[in-house]
């Protein structure tokens, strides 16, 4: 969640930065300069739409920055070796006619499920272990869990 008062402190920040009022910075995002008002203020929060003019028009305020003072104002070119985001495919990779979307073919080997005859002619010993818990699961995916 954005906290109003920090959120209003960076807004600040950027109107001295590049030597804005509240009027002209309105104007220059297009919103009401009412709008601007009630949010300098404290009586309104910002909306997405808000926040999303200020990216459009200054391309130097950060998205976190702005919105939870994480990053940096203005933006910085320089990104670490560690913030590098590596694709796992490469961007000249051909994949030809392959439909990425279409169905695997593989097959499921579903598990062998005994009877409760075959169950009762098994020697398990429970004299040893206690049971701690009975799952029992149905085709539908639900389940139920019995505690003796």
């Amino acid at each position: 969640m954005v906290n109003i008062d920090d959120f209003v402190k960076r807004l600040e920040i950027i109107l001295d930065y590049y030597g804005l009022n509240a009027s002209s910075f309105a104007d220059k995002i297009g919103v009401q300069r009412s709008s601007m008002s009630h949010l300098l203020s404290g009586r309104n929060k910002p909306s997405l739409d808000f926040v999303m003019k200020i990216m459009e028009v200054f391309p130097d305020v950060d998205l976190y920055w702005i919105l939870n003072g994480k990053g940096n104002f203005p933006k910085t070119d320089d990104i670490k070796e560690t913030e590098k985001v590596v694709s796992p495919i490469s961007s000249n990779e051909n994949f030809g006619d392959t439909n990425l979307f279409s169905q695997l073919d593989y097959e499921i080997e579903k598990p062998v499920i005994k009877k409760t005859d075959e169950v009762k002619r098994t020697n398990i010993s429970f004299e040893e272990d206690e049971i701690e818990k009975i799952v029992i699961f149905y085709k539908n995916g639900t389940f139920k869990a019995y505690v003796p």
